[in-house]
């Protein structure tokens, strides 16, 4: 740990001298002989929601080589991916994608213009054919598995059921033209699954995760007959932990778990006809299985400590477990290949987008499939990510990730951004960002905290902003502006925020509660009145407003004590808002109340704060184009403001 640090006066008046731990930053990197700008970054293609076909040997994803999302399939056995639909796939990605089981096609959710309501479509894979399967634009619904004779698609939606609610529930469909959705399950909470594998082998069974108890922070194992049924409990280790099922095993006699009960996530194998669970995992590390080796001997299972990845292959029979040598990167997906002896690798790190690999396990070698495009851009020229810990307000140490800006030719200090993520339940990690990149090529020091709420490190820090958004969470935000401050090449005076969904909350509320701390602010699909937000949102946003926030009546005065828009006249910094207009999440009304709030304060629009709706988007937007108008209107505003 380094000495402590002779802090600087600025506009926010004096701090106390703070410890911070670094790691050794990276050297400089040469520059790229292309510029890295917003259109050269974001016009990278990505490859998005991989998914395997059941016989392991071909491989779907999107891909926006064309500069829109299309579908393309990849048989493992050749060099090159092959483009599949022709416009037909959403530009906003909300759900995944899910083969038959011949291998023939594929199913996919498509919404309007970002809404959410998914319907169901079927693609053909050898000629591109295209069917729609169902037509409900009132509901969302996202394909799950297939039943092992072909007949039937299970999907997870909130059609309004048999009970008059409309939450999260299992239904099915008859693969038939002209086929209407079934109902299979009708809990009062949230029941969904959590990988392809939802069926039992024999097709008698479907196994799923929900909640029976009053705590919404617990999640149970069930299953039930195939068609439809009473549910069955297979695993509650305790009340409020959650336990989910993540796929049975290729004889159907067990089904791979993973539980938080001990403080973090580790994976298990329940038996399921003695409800024994027999548990793996590493301490410290949040495990999960991925998959089950094909003659059903191994268990792959993938985790994280912090931003760290890591994966893991169990021999079952004598215990016996083999950590893969990974890259310091993020390991997105893992799943092995036909032979059993090879396991697909999804991985991205800050120089590379994502790419697949395939780890040989017996010679622990890789071998790449498909590599990242670059366009020209020189891996190497990217702006190098650095982790680092600071201090926060309880003695913690908050671990974050730290972007600096490379060959400045002025000695003037730098401006700086903090990003508050998702979620809240979510983490930033060692991955490309080309969000990141793009601001630190325009002369900002970047700083992305994993403050408390997020996941990454145990149940309890997990948990710690729990009934507390807007507390604990929010001076974490303000340690990490701080500890910004410290940086030599940082001019505290100018230092933004900005964030999207959880992040847009808290950048509302952080620009409002501590106001002298941010010169600037950007709040992107953000949160600012709690008790507007439950009026607004469907069944199952509801519960995770009561997991995260309590209840609206009991607990009313904390939510709107946790509400920006009660304080919407403490504002001093410059305020953007970005919204997308149809965003069923974090409803478009939330950044409309504000900004007509901040009007009837006397604020002048254009001059005090500004405000863009997109009529075209949800809660973001993974098209290229979309992606370009947002984040170029942020870096502008960012440029400009500070």
């Amino acid at each position: 740990m380094k000495p402590p640090k002779q802090t600087r006066r600025s506009r926010s008046g004096p701090r106390d001298r703070r410890r911070t731990r670094r790691s050794a930053r990276p050297k400089p990197r040469p520059r790229s002989s292309v510029p890295l700008t917003l259109e050269r970054l974001f016009s990278l293609p990505q490859y998005k929601l991989p998914a395997l076909s059941r016989d392991r040997g071909t491989l779907a994803f999107y891909f926006d080589k064309t500069g829109r999302n299309e579908l393309y399939v990849l048989p493992l056995d050749r060099p090159r991916p092959r483009q599949v639909s022709q416009g037909e796939v959403p530009r906003a990605l909300r759900s995944g994608l899910l083969w038959d089981r011949e291998g023939t096609s594929l199913f996919f959710g498509k919404d309007i213009q970002g809404n959410e309501n998914h319907d169901i479509y079927r693609i053909w894979t050898k000629d591109g054919r295209v069917e729609r399967l169902t037509e409900d634009p009132s509901s969302e619904k996202h394909p799950i598995d297939v039943s092992p004779d072909g007949r039937w698609l299970l999907l997870m939606g909130n059609l309004q059921g048999k009970s008059g609610r409309k939450q999260l529930n299992l239904w099915r469909l008859r693969l038939e033209k002209g086929s209407l959705p079934e109902q299979l399950t009708d809990h009062a909470n949230p029941a969904g699954a959590y990988s392809e594998r939802v069926y039992s082998p024999d097709g008698k069974w479907i196994a799923y995760g929900t909640n029976e108890l009053e705590d919404p922070k617990n999640e149970d194992v069930y299953r039930i007959p195939s068609d439809g049924g009473t549910p069955e409990l297979l695993l509650r280790v305790k009340e409020g932990s959650k336990d989910v099922p993540m796929g049975w095993s290729p004889d159907g006699a067990s089904l791979a778990v993973a539980s938080d009960a001990t403080g973090s996530f580790r994976p298990g194998l329940l038996e399921v006809g003695t409800h024994q669970v027999r548990w793996f995992g590493h301490a410290g590390w949040e495990e999960n299985p991925a998959d089950h080796s094909p003659d059903g001997r191994r268990l792959l299972t993938v985790g994280n400590s912090g931003v760290a990845t890591r994966a893991w292959v169990y021999d079952l029979a004598s215990g016996k477990e083999e950590a893969l040598d990974l890259p310091g990167g993020t390991l997105g997906m893992a799943q092995f290949l036909p032979s059993g002896s090879e396991v697909l690798l999804y991985e991205t790190d800050v120089h590379r987008p994502w790419q697949f690999w395939a780890f040989d396990l017996p010679r622990k070698r890789r071998r790449l499939l498909l590599a990242p495009v670059m366009k020209g851009i020189d891996p190497r020229a990217l702006a190098p990510c650095e982790t680092v810990h600071y201090p926060t307000f309880d003695g913690r140490e908050i671990e974050a990730l730290v972007y600096h800006p490379r060959g400045r030719a002025s000695a003037r200090r730098s401006p700086a951004l903090v990003e508050v993520h998702g979620g809240p339940t979510w983490q930033f990690f060692r991955q490309f960002n080309p969000l990141a990149q793009y601001l630190v090529a325009l002369g900002f020091t970047l700083i992305e905290p994993n403050v408390r709420g997020s996941t990454g490190y145990g149940v309890e820090f997990r948990d710690m902003n729990r009934k507390d958004w807007g507390g604990g969470d929010l001076r974490d935000v303000v340690a990490a502006t701080e500890y910004l401050r410290t940086l030599p090449q940082v001019d505290p005076d100018r230092v933004g925020l900005f964030g999207g969904s959880y992040g847009g909350y808290m950048t509302y509320l952080a620009s409002v509660k501590r106001p002298e701390m941010w010169k600037a602010a950007c709040a992107i699909v953000g949160i600012t009145d709690l008790e507007q937000m439950w009026e607004g949102s469907k069944e199952h946003f509801r519960y995770f407003l009561r997991e995260n926030m309590g209840d609206p009546v009991q607990d009313r005065e904390l939510w709107r004590d946790r509400s920006a828009l009660h304080f919407a006249e403490k504002l001093r910094a410059k305020l953007l808002m970005l919204h997308g207009a149809n965003d069923p999440r974090c409803p478009v009304d939330q950044a409309r109340k504000f900004r007509d709030r901040l009007l009837e304060l006397g604020r002048t629009e254009g001059r005090e704060f500004e405000y863009v709706e997109f009529g075209d988007e949800g809660h973001g937007s993974d098209d290229i184009q979309q992606k370009l108008r947002m984040w170029g209107r942020m870096g502008e505003f960012f440029q400009r403001e500070l």
